[in-house]
């Protein structure tokens, strides 16, 4: 991968040799191995050895994960908030086991859209809750930086599954919760 960068840096017209690059596509090789590793995680592997029985059947809600990844069409990031919500039947998921989850889809090359289902639709598979629900609001460096250059835009996906999709009142009762955010631990 150094070689590549090397490369890189070559055709885009600079000198790999110069002082401020000598180390460069060292440095871009390791970020891009972290920035997409999650390509060595099972997300469901991670859910399943946190899964305790409990007799809980109200809305669980993670909300306002940070989240970070690469855009798969530019390679350039888009990083936001992740809120997700399931409803437990029998099982409930320690919930950083969620926080994991959510990173693990991230550190790979996506693009919101999948990255929001994939993240609902493991833990959906996995937890077999009555329902899942996840909301991701996004910048996009891709729309910031070039093409649009829209540094404000925001892109919002959502993926509501079980009863987040066939419960209206549900489906609402997780949006107003995510728009009150007021919290008196801040």
């Amino acid at each position: 991968m150094e070689k590549l960068v090397e490369e890189l840096l070559r055709r885009i017209g600079e000198d790999p040799e110069r002082e401020g690059l000598k180390r460069t596509p060292e440095r871009v090789a390791k970020a891009l191995k972290f920035l997409t590793s999650g390509y060595g995680q099972d997300p469901k592997e991670v859910l399943r050895r946190a899964l305790f029985t409990e007799m809980y059947d109200e809305m669980v809600i993670v909300k306002d994960i940070d989240i970070f990844s690469l855009c798969e069409h530019h390679l350039l990031p888009f990083f936001g908030k992740c809120h997700v919500a399931y409803i437990p039947k029998k099982k409930i998921v320690g919930l950083s086991k969620i926080v994991r989850v959510v990173d693990i889809y991230a550190k790979r090359l996506q693009v919101q859209e999948r990255l929001t289902q994939e993240i609902a639709t493991a833990i959906q598979d996995t937890l077999n809750p009555y329902g899942t629900a996840v909301v991701i609001e996004a910048y996009h460096l891709c729309m910031m930086m070039r093409g649009v250059e829209k540094q404000h835009a925001r892109a919002v996906t959502s993926s509501m599954l079980g009863v987040f999709r066939t419960n209206t009142p549900t489906r609402m009762e997780f949006l107003d919760l995510l728009k009150t955010g007021g919290s008196s631990l801040r």
